[in-house]
Formats: C-alpha cells, structure tokens, sequence
C-alpha cells in the first residue's frame, strides 16, 4: 500500500483555509465531496467472519492512532473545505475511551453552509451506557450492524456471545431521540439469506430502517466469494413476497437505494454497491484510524496525513487542505470490482473504516 504525498507550491496564510477559500472538494469528474468517514480505531469487540479473523489481527500501532486534537484539525480543515457530514466508524467506535468528546468536539465544528453533522457507525454494545452522553455531545444519526436476530448464528458469525447486548443497544436507540434509526444488515448466502424479512419485521417493530448490504472484498482474510454474496436483485425479490416495494426517488450520493413497504411510512434499504456501484455519485472521502486518507473504500493507495499533524509544519492547515485535493484529484471514476483487474485493498474493513 502506498502513501502518497502531495507536491507543494507556493501557500496563501494558514487563516484563509478556515474561510474555505479553496472552495469544495471536487474531483475530475465533478463530484463534489460532502462526507468525511471517520475512523476512530481498527479494534472491534466483534470478530465477524468477513471482517477480520478470530485471531492473528496486527493492530495498529496505538502512537500511530490520530489524538482526539488531531482529528479535530483534520475535521475543522475538512469542514472549512465543505464537508458537512461527519460519519464516525471502526473497528467499533465504542471502544474509544473518548468518544463523548469526540463527539463534542467535532459536533461544535461549522462550515461555510453551518454546523456539521455528526453520525456513526457501531454495533451496539455499550451503547445504551454511553447513549445519553452521545446525543448530549451531538450526536445527530446512528446506524447499528446486526446481521441475524438468532443466537446461535450470531455467536457463528461474530465469534462471540454478545447478541443480548446488541439488541439491548438497538432498544435503547430506538427509545431515543435519534432519527431514523437505520440497521445495517450485510446478506450472506448459507449464513442469513432464510432471514431477510425477520430482520425487516424487526426494524420495522423498531420504527427503524433496514439496510442490507452487498457483502464486499474488504475481508482481511481476502476470503470473499462473489458466489457467497447475496445480490440486490435477490434481495429484492425476497422481500416482495411478504410486502410491496415502491422505490423513493431522489436518492442523491446516498449509498442506499430505498423502498418503501407497502404504503408506508417504513422503508427499507439496498446497498449494492458490487452488483449496481453507485460510484458515479460517489460524495465521501475517508480518514483512517492512524491518519491516511482514502478517496475509495477499494482503492489501493492512500494519502499520509501524519507528516503534517506530527512534522512541525510551519502551515499546517493549509498542507492539510491541499493533501485533501491532491487526494480527491486521482480519485478514479469507479472500483471496477467487475474488472479482472481488481485488487482487493490489503486492509481489511475494520482498519479502513466502514
């Protein structure tokens, strides 16, 4: 994998980065990039099977992990840059010691259009502890990951016995102020296939949305089968036996293309992104957990941002905002994960980031 810098020219002062002089982030085909994944820590208090394996992780190295001051730097250059939508990921975000404030601090954090948005990604356990002083710090969206609602399943997949404590988290969000709530749902085929609608009856007794997810190359076991993934169209079909689907238009960059059941008002969500990629409307950039920018959740090259946090730059704001661009700039138009020249990301999912 290989960390590119950015040639540097001549610089304007560092204040005029905080006034998003530099204008948004857009790459050569015109994307404009609103979405900044934040990865807060590769570890995990979940071993799922196409995730990471049971034992034998190399962790990253804990001085390499990004300081609480150091994401907020990124994040307020980011902001200043328009990105409006802070998505905070892992590994399991939970696990940071401190995600309260690091939640507060970003949540604080103001564009040119106004005040960030703060989301995140987990799988629930410790959320019903850590819940009140989330959304107190400003905490705005949450998505949960549950992929079977049956013990025996669950304790297969993840390689633990922590099913109750998911489910007391989604409960616990639900009872929340934090919507809509949505859960994450990755389809496998000989794994949850036979469960699709239960999980959507129990979102829907949630009021929350139902994602399911196209199972992806980002193991890091490089074990991924395309035989093994259940496709969006076999999704959909699933799910028409029990309700009627009509799409909701105007999907944007988001990832997910919804539905909603029968006449509503819940919807449910298809992440397709290896049978119908969404690429070309593609707004996220991403930040991993030991400070390397990625333009792709697959690309194969990444951008080393710790020279600069960590180098003794005399502007570091402005060597942020360009590494930024220069990143954005040889974003290519799609993951090509249909060519027979893919290459899987060496990374695994839990230290890229979901």
């Amino acid at each position: 994998m290989t960390a590119v810098p950015v040639a540097l020219g001549v610089r304007p002062p560092a204040a005029r980065v905080a006034d998003g002089v530099g204008g948004p982030l857009v790459d050569t085909f015109g994307r404009i990039h609103r979405d900044l994944r934040v990865s807060l820590t590769d570890r995990c208090s979940l071993r799922c099977t196409y995730c990471m394996p049971e034992q034998g992780n190399e962790w990253l190295a804990r001085t390499s992990i990004l300081t609480l001051d150091e994401i907020e730097r990124v994040a307020r250059v980011a902001a200043a840059a328009g990105i409006t939508t802070f998505r905070l990921t892992g590994g399991e975000p939970l696990l940071r010691t401190d995600i309260v404030d690091v939640v507060r601090r970003l949540a604080r954090i103001e564009g040119p259009d106004g005040p960030v948005q703060i989301a995140m990604t987990t799988n629930g356990i410790r959320l019903r502890e850590l819940l009140p002083g989330l959304i107190d710090a400003g905490l705005s969206r949450l998505n949960i990951s549950i992929d079977t609602l049956r013990r025996d399943r669950f304790r297969d997949l993840t390689r633990r016995d922590r099913l109750d404590d998911v489910l007391d988290g989604i409960a616990a969000a639900a009872e929340s102020a934090l919507t809509p709530l949505k859960l994450n749902t990755v389809a496998m085929r000989d794994v949850n296939e036979d469960e699709l609608i239960e999980l959507v009856e129990f979102a829907v007794a949630h009021d929350a949305q139902l994602r399911f997810i196209e199972q992806m190359p980002l193991d890091a076991g490089h074990t991924w089968s395309r035989e093994r993934m259940v496709t969006r169209e076999e999704i959909l079909a699933a799910l028409s036996e029990r309700w009627r689907l009509t799409p909701v238009p105007g999907r944007g960059g988001a990832p997910a293309e919804t539905w909603v059941l029968d006449e509503g008002p819940h919807r449910v969500g298809v992440i397709a992104s290896v049978t119908a990629p969404f690429c070309g409307d593609c707004d996220r950039l991403r930040l991993t957990a030991d400070g390397q920018l990625r333009n792709c959740l697959f690309s194969t090259t990444e951008f080393d941002l710790l020279p600069i946090l960590r180098g003794g730059s005399d502007d570091p704001d402005r060597e942020l905002d360009a590494m930024m661009r220069g990143c954005i700039l040889r974003k290519l138009p799609g993951h090509a994960i249909d060519d027979p020249s893919f290459l899987q990301p060496e990374r695994g999912m839990n230290a890229i980031g979901g």
